[in-house]
This record gives C-alpha cells, structure tokens and sequence, in this order.
C-alpha cells in the first residue's frame, strides 16, 4: 500500500488512482482466464503493485507465456520481488517476462489470447490513448479479449472541475473508447466494491 501511494504522489499522471484496486475488481478484471482452456498468452499492461498480476499468476500453467509491460522502474522492482521472483521459485517451467518499457515501444511480439490493461486512460491525452490502443489490439489474437477498467462516472464527475482542454480530452477518450465498443462487441461490467467503483470494459478481437 505504501509503495502505491508514494508513487500517486510522485506521478499521478501515470498512477491515475489513489487505492490500488481491490480484490472484486481484480477477479472480473481476470475471469476470462478462468474460463480459458489450452495453452494461452497472457500480456499485462500497466500492472503497477501489481493487483491483477497476483490473480493473473493464479491462472498460469507450464505450458501458458506471460508478459508484462510496466512503465515505472519502481514499479518493476516492487513487481519482481514481491510477485515474479517467488513465482518463478515454485514454477520453474513457466514463462513469465516483465518488460520495463511503454506499451507503445514494447519488445512483444506475436499475439495475445487476453489482455489485461491497467492504465489511466483518463490521465492521458487522446492521441496517446489512441496509440496505446492501436498496439494492444493489434497484438491481441483473434477470438481474444482486451480488458480495462475505469472509474464509475469518472468524466461526468471530473468535468465541473476541469480545464476546458481538460474537458474536451475527456470527451474525446470518451468517443473514442465508445468506438471501441461497438467494433469490438464490447461489454461493462460493474464493480461496486471496489474504492472508488470501477467498471470492467471486455473488448473482443472477431474472428475474421
């Protein structure tokens, strides 16, 4: 908790939250795993402490590949010592990378059967939310979904209290994810225990 704070106030722009996620949302943001069978790819995005990567680990098996992307070198300290290291102790077999780079420039390749995004979008500027988009759906296989959460009402609220360029980024986030949305059959799902409320937003890649 601590390590998560001091980071919210040295970087909110890219922390984009004041509590780590709690456990509720961290089970709707990683169900699909569960439900997944086969060997599956796994790419995290924006993994901070590291809350979805404990329920992500939960779901890894020998055969799986896990990558995570995590722009704060802090971050991936904490992320390694805490989670990754004790893993790889007890599953020497498994494929686990972190990746201490943005999204966009990200040294993964190949595609992804479910990515779990835990970034800001509301934080960042329109063309960055675009490209980080651009990447993730272009690095997700067919059949495969794209996670992500946001807080509930999160715009409406920020809104009277914003910039009027504040306002017209949120409104262009809020199109664009919107777009997103109905490309990609998208659905959202509400995670009322969680502080704040938080809402679970599954994309999915068709089958062409």
């Amino acid at each position: 908790m601590f390590d998560f704070l001091s980071q919210t106030f040295r970087n909110f722009k890219h922390t984009g939250a004041v509590w780590p996620s709690g456990d509720r949302l961290a089970n709707e943001m990683t169900s699909s795993l569960r439900k997944s069978t086969g060997p599956k790819r796994i790419l995290e995005v924006g993994p901070g402490t590291g809350p979805f990567t404990a329920k992500i680990l939960q779901s890894v098996r020998p055969e799986d590949e896990f990558h995570i992307v995590e722009i704060n070198p802090f971050f991936c300290k904490v992320l390694e010592k805490r989670l990754l290291d004790p893993f790889r102790q007890r599953h020497p077999n498994s494929t686990v990378e972190l990746h201490e780079s943005p999204i966009e420039s990200a040294p993964v390749t190949g595609t992804f059967d479910h990515i779990i995004c835990g970034l800001p979008f509301n934080n960042f500027p329109p063309s960055l939310v675009r490209s980080i988009f651009k990447r993730m759906l272009s690095l997700l296989g067919e059949g495969g979904d794209l996670t992500y959460f946001e807080y509930a009402a999160v715009r409406v609220m920020k809104a009277p209290v914003t910039s009027p360029q504040s306002r017209r980024n949120l409104r262009q986030i809020d199109a664009h994810g919107k777009r997103l949305h109905r490309q990609h059959r998208g659905s959202r799902q509400l995670v009322m225990a969680n502080f704040p409320p938080a809402v679970a937003v599954r994309l999915f890649q068709p089958i062409n």
